[in-house]
Parts: C-alpha cells; sequence; structure tokens
C-alpha cells in the first residue's frame, strides 16, 4: 500500500550531512536518542495514514526541552528538513517523514507537570496522552473535553498541531478553544510562549494561529489547558431513523431549537453494521441512520433536555428512542462510535478516513452524493459525522493488493473534498491537510490566500525546513493539480471543476 512521496518534499540541492548533525548534537542528546537503523526507523514511516510511506534516514527522540533546542539549531546550522511527530496517530499524513530530513518524535516529552484545581488548569509535555490529561485531573472533578475517538493513544502535542476535536466538540470546542497556553522551540532554537493563563494574553493572538498549523512554525514543548467541571449527569438518546436524510433533518431541528447537545453524531446503515459486532453497542440493525445524542448538566437541565431531544426527533420521523439508563450504557453507546475506524478493519482489508467540514443543511444531499460516487469509484464507503457540526468522517474501504484500487481510493476521497468546497463547506474538520488534501488546498482557496498563509510560515521558518510541503501547496504542486499555472512567471488559477 506505500506510495512514493519523495517528489511531495522539498529535496535540499546537496545530500545532507548526517553524520555532521549527529556529531554536533553529540554532547546534547544521548546516543539512545538517536535512531539511524533500517529496523528501528521503519516503524516511523508513516502516520495513521499509511497510504503514504517514506523511511526517515534519522529518528530523534528527545527527552528534554534543551535537547529539542539542540536538534532544531543543527538542523538549521545543517540545512536540513525536520519533521515532527507526536503518537502517529495522525490521519493526514502529517507526520510523514521527508526523504532527506530528521524526523524529531517528542513522545518522551510526557510529564503532566501541573494540575491545578483552583485555576482549573493542567500544564503538561506534549508526549501526554490525551485521555492522561482526564485521568489526572479526576481526583479534582475535572476533566479536559476534547476527546478524538484516538484519545487513549494520541497526544496533546498532536491534537494542538492538528486542531483535533472528538464527539463532545459541539458544546465544549476543538483543541483551540480549550488550550490557553503553548511553550514553542522555533527552527534557531528560540523559545517563545504563545498565549497566558490570564483570560487574555497581551499582543497579537498567535496561538490561534500556531494550533493547527501542523508543525510548519515550530515545535511544541509544553501545553496549558483548559479543565472542566465534570457534569453532574449525562445521558445518551440513541435514535433510529428510515433514511439518512431525516436523520439530517432531526439534527437541523435539534440546533434551530436552540438545544447545544454535548456529543451529536450520525452513523449510517453501512458503519451501524460495521460496528455493531465488534463492540456490541445495541444499534438498531434495521435504521438507515442512528443519531446519538448526549446531554449533560445538572440532572434537572439533562431531564429536561432529553425530553426536548425526544419530541425533535419524533417529530423528524424517528422509529425507535432509546435512553441510557446507567453510566455503562452510556459508556457503550458512544463505544459504538469511538470504534468506527478500528471496526472498519474488521471488514475491509484496508480503509481511507476522510475529513471535511459542510453546513448542517447539506447532510442528506453529500450522503447522498457519496452513495452515488461509490457506484462511480466502485468501491464501498461507511459514514460517520460529528452532525452537529457537520464534520464528516466518510470511511472508504479497499483492498490495496488489487490493481488500481489504491488510486480510486484518493480519486473518491479527493471527490468527497471537492464536494464538501462546492456546498460551502471545508477540506478539514479536524485531522489536518498534511499530505493527503494538500491538492485541495488549491480549490478551496486562492492565490492571494495561499500566499497570506507562506507569508505566515516564512515568518517563523523563514529557511523552510519545518515539515515542509506539508499544509501549504507549492506553487509546482498546484501547477501538477490543474488548478493553477504558469503564465509568464505569474501563477494564475485554472477554471476549478465542480463534481
Amino acid at each position: 500500500m506505500s506510495m512514493d512521496t519523495s517528489s511531495r518534499g522539498q529535496v535540499p540541492d546537496a545530500a545532507p550531512d548526517f553524520p555532521g548533525l549527529l556529531a554536533s548534537i553529540a554532547g546534547d542528546v544521548p546516543a539512545h536518542c538517536v535512531l539511524t537503523r533500517v529496523d528501528q526507523t521503519t516503524a516511523y514511516e508513516c502516520d495513521g495514514l499509511a497510504l503514504y510511506r517514506e523511511r526517515p534516514p534519522v529518528v530523534i527522540l528527545p527527552e528534554t526541552e534543551q535537547q529539542v533546542i539542540a536538534v532544531l539549531k543543527a538542523c538549521r546550522a545543517f540545512n536540513v528538513p525536520l519533521v515532527p511527530r507526536g503518537a502517529g496517530t495522525g490521519l493526514s499524513g502529517g507526520a510523514t517523514p521527508h526523504p532527506q530530513g530528521v524526523l524529531l518524535g517528542l513522545a518522551k516529552l510526557n510529564r503532566i507537570h501541573r494540575v491545578d484545581p483552583q485555576a482549573c488548569v493542567a500544564v503538561v509535555g506534549p508526549g501526554v496522552r490525551n485521555l492522561a490529561i482526564s485521568e489526572a485531573a479526576a481526583a479534582h472533578g475535572l476533566y479536559y473535553a476534547p476527546d478524538p475517538s484516538s484519545q487513549i493513544a494520541c497526544s496533546i502535542g498532536g491534537n494542538v498541531a492538528e486542531n483535533s476535536g472528538g464527539v463532545h466538540c459541539l458544546k465544549y470546542g476543538l483543541t483551540v478553544h480549550n488550550v490557553l497556553r503553548v511553550r514553542v522551540v522555533t527552527i534557531d532554537g528560540e523559545v517563545l510562549e504563545l498565549g497566558g493563563e490570564a483570560p487574555d494574553a497581551p499582543g497579537l493572538n498567535l496561538l490561534s494561529a500556531f494550533i493547527g498549523s501542523e508543525g510548519m512554525l515550530g515545535l511544541v514543548t509544553e501545553v496549558t489547558v483548559k479543565l472542566v467541571p465534570k457534569p453532574q449527569r449525562a445521558q445518551v438518546v440513541m435514535a433510529s431513523f428510515p433514511s439518512v436524510e431525516a436523520a439530517g433533518d432531526a439534527v437541523t431541528r435539534v440546533i434551530a431549537d436552540g438545544v447545544i447537545p454535548a456529543g451529536l453524531e450520525l452513523m449510517d446503515k453501512r458503519s451501524v453494521h460495521m460496528v455493531e459486532p465488534f463492540v456490541n453497542a445495541g444499534y438498531d440493525l434495521e435504521a438507515e441512520a442512528i443519531l446519538l445524542c448526549e446531554s449533560d448538566g445538572t440532572p434537572e437541565e439533562v431531564a429536561d433536555e432529553i425530553a426536548r431531544v425526544e419530541a425533535l426527533f419524533l417529530a423528524a420521523g424517528s422509529t425507535r428512542i432509546q435512553v441510557s439508563a446507567s453510566e455503562d450504557e452510556r459508556l457503550r453507546f458512544w463505544a459504538g462510535r469511538k470504534n468506527a475506524f478500528p471496526a472498519a478493519g474488521r471488514i475491509s482489508p484496508d480503509y481511507y478516513c476522510m475529513d471535511g467540514t459542510i453546513p448542517r443543511r447539506h447532510l442528506g444531499r453529500v450522503l447522498s452524493a457519496i452513495e452515488a460516487m461509490e457506484d462511480q469509484f466502485g468501491l464501498r464507503c461507511a459514514n460517520v459525522f460529528h452532525a452537529g457540526d457537520g464534520n464528516l468522517h466518510p470511511l472508504i474501504l479497499f483492498d490495496a493488493n488489487q490493481p488500481d484500487e489504491v488510486e480510486r481510493a484518493e480519486a473518491f476521497g479527493a471527490a468527497i473534498l471537492e464536494l464538501c468546497v462546492e456546498v460551502g463547506g471545508t477540506i478539514t474538520g479536524e485531522h489536518g491537510v498534511g499530505l493527503e488534501k494538500i491538492n485541495q488546498m488549491c480549490s478551496q482557496f486562492s492565490r492571494e490566500e495561499l500566499d497570506a498563509f507562506s507569508a505566515l510560515k516564512r515568518a517563523f521558518d523563514p529557511y523552510g525546513l519545518l515539515n515542509p510541503s506539508k499544509l501549504i501547496p507549492t506553487l509546482v504542486r498546484c501547477a501538477e493539480y490543474g488548478k493553477m499555472h504558469v503564465h509568464n512567471g505569474e501563477l494564475r488559477f485554472a477554471d476549478i471543476p465542480r463534481f
């Protein structure tokens, strides 16, 4: 299933002097933190998007911020590209190694430095697992709200890089809404602190620009996150619908009625049938779609909101409604949704998880279009949605051992992203751009917008060494895709086809 990615990166003019670079950091970085043998580095050839693979020449796993600084300074001095990596659970190829660069893993910076229940904050290293923050804060009745499906393994540093969300982001927000401060090391080895624990930090709001920048501006060495009180009660309404359009209408009704659930997720029939044998969550196998809607707060607030949601679902045509009767049942309902990705591996040799965002009113239209694309590309697709904010996660099922199925899966995914743009949405919601969506950046953004993105990167990384050729397409990449062409030395847009 591997694909040659060497053409996707900016390769230095001369072969990198890795021996010189490693010799320069030998006094700062212990030898056991440096991996160069093939049997050591192969495990780092891709992140969660295994479609693209590139074995890194050198992997460095620092244990302290000072070691991170030393590596960055050395990469700058020797003009060597550097790709940061967290836990490797990313799904857009953002941590795909550079063929002539260093891969810097931050998993060993995994200390929880401080949990402050009075200020409701936690200060942690970038390698700390998302779920570990909530586990550390639980004794104080607090938790960290963003909960990606990979929260048991994904790191907070990776969450910052991708601006991750989760099933509860509708009410509690994405990473950007829950991170107060980051400590960052630039390519020159300079340490910056963006944001702060106060309600407003002085100066420009560079924190929001940094979150979601996919390791292109600097490397995170410390994160201060906001903690929220654990609600007194939480319940889930699980509702069955005779069509995805009816489920989409139910989502619209809930939001229009002024209800902001803690979570609002949609799964189509294929995803339900994929997950249920794996988790035994109690899903309705006869439904064309199901919705999971969670309410949390005081017992009185939850009871009122659950009653309103049930009425709205019935008005939208729900054929079956079940409310979680215990905490174990609530967690079981969510376990099905959160295990959609691993469940796909039980029914298909390979799967390609997409990530786009659309206006909620187009949920039915987009799902119908994806169903038509299944015939067009000859591949199956299971759909799970963060329905409350229109974030799609279609799972394209394919077999990389079959001729041209990889190419068809990529084309299928590109068509879904183009459709998202067409209906007024975006090409990503929480997985990032990485390598996966680099072409679609040329579809969604104008030349002026892409130039502005590049200018921000140059301000932080004037040498172009941090995660090069990710997120922001180069002139060559856009020209290759056919969205732009070069005329008399100027970059111009061609007509953009619409699905």
